[in-house]
């Protein structure tokens, strides 16, 4: 499975890609951050990947673990009260 194209689409909130088989998927992005993100920073970095890489941000959801992904890249500290 190749990918031909790989965009994201405003309007609907997903990452569109088409492939070399002539199928399309949409994934959407909402429903993701949704899922796996826990606090802003993993939805920042997910958007980040979106916007500026929406092939690897694909790729991640699509092929790889997101959750163990996010808990690498970001770290969260919570205030102390």
């Amino acid at each position: 499975m190749k990918i031909l194209s790989c965009t994201f689409n405003m309007d609907t909130a997903c990452v569109e890609l088409k492939l070399d088989s002539g199928s399309m998927i949409a994934i959407n992005t909402i429903a993701v951050e949704n899922e796996v993100a826990d606090n802003m920073y993993q939805r920042s970095e997910l958007d980040y990947l979106i916007y500026n890489d929406p092939v690897a941000y694909a790729e991640l959801i699509l092929n790889g673990d997101p959750e163990t992904y996010l808990k690498t890249v970001t770290e969260y500290k919570p205030l102390d009260s």
